[in-house]
């Protein structure tokens, strides 16, 4: 019977691990080698559930504030701190722009003003 992901984060202690095995579903392939394992797999099960939800939100910070019960804030620290823990592929050197959601989320919550509004979503 196979074992569930997370009984192998909880074996590795969040120390990096490399895959040698690999057997299809159907029971009768099975593939040898040294595979990395992909980097959502190397998250913690906190960061998959949170990553999962996001996913299923369709990206609405509103809906991780609700699901979650926490600040728009939160969220955003949440999702930097995962986004930082994984490995991104630049093929653009310009610094992406800012949502406009974002822009407005934290002009309706007085963290910024109409004029920085402005200024961000120019």
């Amino acid at each position: 019977m196979a074992r569930n992901w997370q009984d192998l984060l909880k074996l590795t202690q969040g120390d990096p691990f490399i895959v040698e095995r690999v057997r299809l579903a159907d029971g009768e392939t099975a593939v040898e080698g040294m595979f990395d394992p992909p980097a959502l797999a190397m998250l913690s099960p906190d960061d998959l559930v949170f990553v999962m939800a996001f996913v299923r939100s369709h990206g609405s910070i509103k809906e991780m504030e609700r699901v979650f019960g926490i600040s728009y804030p939160t969220v955003k620290n949440r999702l930097n701190q995962i986004s930082a823990a994984l490995p991104m592929i630049e093929n653009d050197p310009s610094p992406p722009a800012e949502d406009s959601e974002d822009v407005l989320e934290l002009l309706a919550q007085g963290s910024i003003t109409a004029a920085e509004a402005i200024e961000r979503l120019s």
